[in-house]
């Protein structure tokens, strides 16, 4: 047996979860291209989780390419920058793709030139910078968790003072269906993953570094072992193919057999640190070059799409520019941002890209399901890989009984998607949830409003 089929025979992982067919093939080999800049981009200012950036430009103002046009609004914030240079156009609201509701976003009008603003884009030896300047370029960068969760990452490089941090994970697991992005990442830029993994564990004080990546991406796992190779305090590890095997919980329970604690724990309670491979990237981009989040890997993916592609393309661009360019087949009639597990359905092909998209999915002659009764079959509770009962947690979120979906631990749903998927009655599980939690977060911010 080979030494990769000895890898395979004894893979890592974790209890619970499901095996979604993975329809990589559509994308997987598509090399990476740049999207050229469109001539108008909206930027919105809530692209991260926390509070949304303020815009700090108006009507007429002319920006450069990188140059700040929202300025975060505290330590659980992230800062905006401008994709291309041009002119704004206007500063409005616009629903987000996440939520719905409106929120602030900068419009800018392309002048042609692509200028960069001054002070960026300007390289330095990464790992010559101090922990603490590293967290403020990365922080001055605007750079979010880009594996979806777009969580602010100089608060995650800043981790409480007790917290010990002993291993850095980077997450090449890419587990959700269609999407090739990481993966292209982690082929074309293997060595640039380690050197950001080390300059992590160097902000950290972290002495080991691990890279996560699942069996049906063999040669990017053999791209990063050859970039690691000799290292003592890097190990790159196969996974076992399964959903989600990429989420923070299951990583780090296959990888280190350590359990995130409930009741809001976070990876530095068992001290670890877990950033995905283009957050990485993005990490080294800001302190390497001091270049802030503005362009990002995007897979444009799915049955819908003629031409699958693994696309450079700039934050604010609009999906109906990429898949003007891609084109769309017959009967294309559903576009998500991400993949079908965890991807967010979109109502307007004029709504931008963000920080967190790392796909674009394309659906044709997606069904539309009517919700039935549940049945209480239990299967979403055996798939679920956080041991919750998502079948209770559905029924409260009809019932709106958002007290009792508390009690039930709503908010430890991590919204991956297992019980929906394997629900019998087609039921919407996670946009309950969802739901659940908005309302939920909405109530305590009543609560803590204080009274005049």
């Amino acid at each position: 047996m080979s030494s990769l089929g000895n890898l395979l025979s004894g893979l890592k992982s974790f209890p619970g979860g499901i095996h979604p067919p993975d329809s990589k093939e559509l994308s997987k080999s598509a090399q990476v291209q740049p999207f050229l800049p469109p001539a108008l981009v909206r930027v919105l200012m809530a692209q991260h989780i926390g509070a949304p950036a303020k815009p700090v430009v108006k009507k007429k103002d002319a920006v450069k390419r990188g140059q700040v046009v929202g300025e975060a609004a505290g330590f659980v914030s992230a800062c905006v920058h401008s994709p291309i240079s041009g002119i704004v156009k206007d500063v409005e609201d616009f629903p987000s793709p996440v939520t719905g509701r409106p929120v602030a976003s900068v419009v800018i009008e392309s002048d042609g030139e692509d200028a960069w603003a001054e002070g960026v884009n300007v390289r330095q030896d990464p790992m010559s910078v101090e922990p603490k300047r590293v967290v403020e370029l990365v922080q001055k960068a605007g750079v979010v968790g880009m594996g979806g969760a777009t969580f602010p990452t100089h608060v995650k490089l800043s981790p409480p003072p007790n917290a010990k941090i002993e291993h850095v994970i980077i997450n090449g697991v890419e587990c959700e269906p269609y999407l090739t992005s990481d993966y292209r990442l982690m082929l074309d830029q293997p060595d640039r993953i380690v050197t950001a993994l080390r300059l992590i564990m160097k902000t950290v004080g972290a002495p080991r570094g691990h890279i996560g990546v699942e069996a049906n991406k063999p040669d990017a796992f053999q791209a990063l072992s050859l970039a690691a190779k000799g290292s003592s305090d890097v190990q790159v590890h196969l996974l076992q193919v399964k959903y989600p095997q990429g989420a923070e919980h299951m990583l780090i329970k296959a990888l280190e057999g350590r359990e995130i604690p409930w009741k809001g724990g976070l990876p530095s309670a068992v001290g670890c640190l877990v950033h995905n491979a283009a957050t990485a990237i993005a990490i080294l981009d800001a302190v390497e070059f001091q270049r802030p989040l503005i362009e990002r890997l995007v897979c444009v993916t799915g049955e819908g799409v003629k031409i699958p592609a693994n696309l450079s393309v700039r934050i604010g661009t609009p999906i109906s520019a990429i898949l003007e360019q891609q084109g769309l087949h017959d009967g294309a009639n559903k576009v998500l941002f991400g993949g079908p597990m965890m991807g967010l359905a979109q109502a307007s092909l004029d709504t931008p890209t963000m920080k967190g998209v790392n796909g674009i999915l394309v659906l044709r002659n997606a069904a539309r399901w009517q919700r039935r009764p549940c049945i209480r079959c239990g299967r979403c509770v055996d798939a679920c890989p956080y041991r919750l009962i998502p079948s209770e947690l559905s029924i409260l979120g009809e019932r709106e009984d958002w007290d009792a979906a508390a009690v039930a631990n709503i908010m430890e749903c991590k919204e991956c998607g297992c019980c929906t998927y394997v629900c019998p009655s087609k039921r919407p599980i996670v946009q309950l949830v969802k739901f659940g939690k908005s309302e939920l977060a909405r109530k305590r911010r009543a609560q803590e409003k204080p009274k005049k």
